[in-house]
């Protein structure tokens, strides 16, 4: 697998999102289309504007666009990491089903779920 491609309103919207989340660089970017790298290599995380995007609900409902995916990202600091998400543009998702788990909504409405191992 090469990557993951998420839909939003924006691509580089989103994509400058991640890219500070996460870390990672640019590895292509063009009208409509933003492609992240992870370092080291491995499957990377794209981005593709989608003019009609409808942002998902979570948790879900049976009458509005539900989540198809969602990233888990494993944090060292769970609290500095939602603080962070969250000053990024994140916000923190209502419904939290797992201790241990934050689930936050990046900008265009997709969940991640931060968590750190426990030792």
């Amino acid at each position: 697998m090469a990557a993951t491609t998420l839909d939003a309103p924006d691509a580089h919207q989103l994509a400058q999102f991640y890219q500070s989340l996460l870390g990672w660089q640019i590895e292509k970017e063009e009208p409509g289309w933003v492609e992240l790298a992870p370092p080291g290599g491995g499957a990377g995380l794209s981005f593709q504007t989608e003019p009609l995007f409808s942002r998902p609900r979570w948790p879900a409902t049976r009458f509005e666009q539900q989540m198809m995916v969602h990233l888990d990202i494993e944090v060292s600091d769970l609290p500095s990491a939602v603080e962070y998400a969250l000053a990024l543009g994140a916000t923190l998702a209502d419904f939290q089903p797992q201790a241990g788990v934050r689930v936050l909504c990046d900008p265009a409405g997709h969940p991640i779920c931060l968590f750190a191992r426990s030792p």
